[in-house]
């Protein structure tokens, strides 16, 4: 279970407190049950429960302590503001990096830099590995790259890891995209907690 810790998570709960559920669970895609007052949301394939009353976050599905643990704080801010802030609009398919966003330039140096050299350099010669990994976690074999996984870490913000494998040439390299709908779901610090969880799942 992982509470509340910062005051963007508490805001974030005073206004998801004011809506309406029904037009929460369809903009978000989630589920309300009402006998408990509490949100039903996917990620990364495993069901977690976001309780208004209690003001928590739950699962008992397994693997799920390390987004409720270790990335507990990437994945509060993540959920709260998605389920805020989400709209019910499909897709467009056309991917986009996280630098090309707009406000995400600020993505590419320092603490805010994905760790995609990290990643690769993990799997370099290991593509299956990297596969299971991301099929562990609800994601689907794509096209690009040597490898590549679909992932859902929120049910309207697919995220797409590819990777190239290391050779006597070039070096092990990582990417990541995000559907171009992104930046209507979700304000851009959150499309960037979003994109860093996703990596750290992954390693």
């Amino acid at each position: 279970m992982t509470d509340s810790k910062n005051p963007g998570e508490d805001k974030a709960w005073e206004i998801l407190g004011t809506l309406r559920p029904d037009a929460v669970c369809r903009a978000a895609a989630v589920y309300f049950d009402p006998r408990s007052g509490s949100y039903r949301i996917i990620s990364f394939g495993m069901d977690f429960e976001v309780s208004l009353q209690k003001r928590t976050i739950s699962s008992t599905a397994v693997g799920s302590d390390l987004l409720l643990g270790k990335l507990g704080s990437f994945f509060r801010l993540s959920v709260l503001w998605y389920l805020v802030h989400a709209r019910d609009i499909d897709c467009t398919g056309r991917v986009v990096k996280l630098h090309t966003i707009r406000g995400g330039e600020i993505f590419t140096a320092g603490s805010h830099v994905l760790p995609l050299e990290a990643l690769a350099q993990r799997y370099a010669k290991n593509r299956e590995g990297f596969l299971q990994k991301g099929q562990r976690h609800g994601g689907r074999t794509e096209r690009p790259g040597d490898a590549s996984v679909l992932l859902y870490p929120l049910p309207r913000i697919p995220v797409i890891l590819t990777l190239w494998l290391e050779d006597d040439e070039f070096p092990a390299r990582a990417d990541l995209f995000l559907d171009s709908t992104c930046e209507i779901q979700i304000p851009t610090d959150v499309i960037w907690s979003v994109a860093m969880m996703t990596v750290l799942v992954m390693m």
